[in-house]
């Protein structure tokens, strides 16, 4: 006799854990691709100041606010809230936490442009409520953590999860002293390299170290090509934890071999996912989608950002590098390897979701050609972008803007489709 089917894990297996309702994750990813939107929209009006190398004017503190404080974090929650449950085999214990997360979280929308016109009660109210939501957050992420099973194969890691909450938490506190202090320099170190210690720490630390620590399962399992091999340690996340605090302490000192040996190890650690995001390539069954492009188009963004932060330590031009340098950090890996996924696993949580009796296949749910033009639009609007930034050209700056504008409508549309074709499902859960 034959066994019965085992219901695929990644996909919502009770047995293991399974992913949080999809009212949640469906509130969270229209939160985060909303926030997406209007931060492309407000890159478009930074353009001129970008193509000038003045990252500090309020429109390009604007854009980059927007993503690192509004739709980072409704991204990454409902991410790791659909993913880890399962990769940690146990179930979020305090769900209404989770729901009561969504609206202090939305503090980020408030902080944004207060940072950016220096409007002090707007950024202590909002980082005020962004804080209380990333602790509820991180709450039920660490009970995730603990109740974790001993001496079963977690298919993440402990060490990456919890060091990349660490550092989401680091990253917030960093940013408040940072405006706190204002320009003044704080025990030596300029308030320029605060800036930098603090972007670091939020993109590399927090998004970085996550993504290698969920991406070596979801990289293969979005691309139908064999998992990643077993490991006996978290190599890459040391590497990229190890290599984050070696930068940030050349960067505050000015030491640039320090910094370069830091740059080094991250590069080591993300890199190791880069070639395994390549093999998957190379090796998938199925048709390539958004996911995997996006991380490849990362991967080559964030090389070009580690050859214009080289450069900049060196000296050249260091103002217009290092504008560039953010741009392709900040826009063209970190923001976009977050996005990318969000349609994929929206798709997902509404065909786990789906109520008993007939299920339409998941492909049905993911519009993958909407999301390849998503792709498309938004590589050519980073790379546009930077090379306004680097030749001072506002007319390709504002090109490359509006490239990015256009892809973040398409990721909107995306989203769309796929609630629309599962509105049965979504309705049925409100």
């Amino acid at each position: 006799m034959r066994e019965p089917a085992r219901p695929l894990p990644l996909l919502g297996a009770r047995a293991v854990g399974g992913p949080v309702p999809l009212p949640l994750l469906a509130t969270a990813f229209a939160l985060a691709l909303a926030g997406w939107v209007a931060a492309a929209a407000a890159a478009v009006a930074a353009a001129p100041d970008l193509a000038a190398a003045d990252f500090g004017a309020a429109p390009p503190v604007l854009a980059a606010h927007l993503v690192a404080l509004g739709v980072l974090p409704f991204a990454v929650t409902a991410a790791s809230f659909h993913l880890l449950p399962v990769l940690l085999r146990n179930d979020v214990p305090r769900m209404g936490i989770v729901w009561a997360s969504l609206p202090l979280l939305a503090g980020g929308y408030l902080a944004a442009p207060g940072v950016a016109f220096d409007v002090g009660p707007l950024v202590w109210t909002g980082a005020g409520l962004l804080a209380a939501g990333l602790a509820a957050v991180c709450s039920q992420v660490v009970a995730l953590l603990v109740r974790a099973p001993r001496g079963r194969m977690l298919v993440t890691s402990r060490v990456g999860v919890a060091l990349s909450t660490f550092h989401a938490t680091a990253a917030l506190a960093l940013g408040a002293f940072v405006f706190a202090h204002g320009d003044a320099a704080v025990a030596g170190v300029p308030h320029d390299r605060w800036l930098l210690v603090h972007l670091h720490v939020a993109l590399v630390g927090w998004i970085g170290v996550l993504l290698v620590a969920v991406g070596r399962t979801l990289v293969p399992m979005l691309a139908g090509a064999p998992a990643a091999p077993r490991r006996s340690a978290p190599v890459e996340e040391l590497l990229v934890a190890g290599g984050l605090w070696l930068l940030a302490a050349g960067l505050a000192t000015g030491l640039a071999p320090l910094a370069l040996a830091g740059g080094a190890g991250i590069a080591a650690g993300l890199g190791r996912l880069a070639l395994l995001a390549a093999r998957s390539g190379l090796r998938t069954r199925l048709p390539l989608e958004a996911p995997l492009l996006h991380v490849l188009a990362g991967a080559a963004f964030l090389a070009e950002a580690a050859v214009t932060g080289v450069l900049a330590l060196a000296g050249v031009d260091p103002q217009r590098l290092a504008t560039a340098y953010v741009t392709l950090l900040l826009g063209g890996w970190a923001a976009g390897a977050v996005v990318a996924h969000l349609g994929k696993l929206l798709s997902l949580s509404v065909w786990v979701s789906w109520p008993p009796g007939p299920r339409p296949k998941q492909a049905e749910l993911y519009p993958r050609r909407l999301w390849l033009a998503e792709t498309a639009a938004f590589a050519a609007g980073v790379q546009c972008l930077a090379a306004g930034v680097l030749a001072g050209s506002s007319t390709a700056a504002r090109a490359g803007a509006a490239a990015l504008a256009l892809s973040a409508a398409v990721a909107l549309a995306g989203a769309c489709a796929t609630a629309r074709a599962g509105r049965r499902r979504i309705a049925g859960q409100g």
